[in-house]
């Protein structure tokens, strides 16, 4: 049947995951940092997600597309009665047990510069010469306990987090990238699917900016192991 449905545009979704959550049938989904209508019949055309998305990724179209299943979407929402629609780990709530550690020495912070959240940092700063940057999911250093020996030491550090954070980090990284210079570029972000927004926002700086640049990406499970 010919009806009204969403069209999500991934060049322009920054993977936030904000639309998923704002989908009350649980028509989209994360994936591979990127927001896509997974299940067609659950989208009613209706438009919640639009106003969650600030690129400007989806519109309405009208086509082809299976008819609106509300019994699906019902069922759906009882199965998934415990998570959010987007199905993202770090939504879920669990106990972390750890063995007790004795502290006998305070820790040094390893941080060199401030401010730190990406969109607080000027474009052009003295610490940005010949920098290694660190750009990290903000949750980073609280899962993994060990984050300013392994990654803010020797490096610029900038946070953020894209599914909190309201626009997109692309532009304000491709300006510190193409105006200073940096020495290289890690990542580091979290497992769950809504981190892909800070990943992809560097690799867009990355690409734009030019130039070529070592960058790598760390991903850090919710209970605060490296797993890539």
């Amino acid at each position: 049947m010919i009806r009204k449905i969403i069209r999500i545009d991934e060049e322009k979704c920054n993977g936030c995951g904000l639309c998923a959550e704002a989908c009350h049938e649980g028509a989209i989904e994360m994936i591979n940092g990127k927001a896509r209508l997974t299940r067609e019949d659950y989208c009613d055309g209706l438009g919640d997600c639009l106003p969650s998305c600030h690129t400007n990724a989806i519109t309405f179209e009208e086509r082809e597309a299976p008819a609106y299943n509300e019994e699906a979407v019902l069922a759906a929402k009882q199965k998934k009665a415990t998570k959010l629609p987007c199905g993202c780990p770090g939504t879920q709530s669990k106990a972390i047990k750890r063995e007790a550690v004795s502290v006998s020495a305070p820790i040094t912070s390893q941080l060199s510069q401030w401010p730190v959240q990406i969109k607080l940092v000027p474009i052009n700063a003295p610490y940005f010469d010949n920098a290694n940057l660190l750009v990290a999911a903000d949750c980073t250093a609280f899962a993994y306990g060990n984050f300013h020996n392994e990654f803010i030491r020797n490096h610029i550090t900038l946070i953020g987090c894209p599914k909190l954070d309201d626009g997109d980090y692309a532009e304000k990284l491709t300006q510190i990238i193409m105006n200073n210079n940096i020495k290289s570029v890690t990542v580091a972000r979290m497992e769950v699917p809504c981190c892909g927004g800070i990943e992809n926002a560097v690799k867009r700086a990355l690409q734009t900016s030019g130039k070529f640049i070592p960058w790598r990406v760390v991903t850090i499970s919710t209970d605060g192991r490296i797993i890539d």
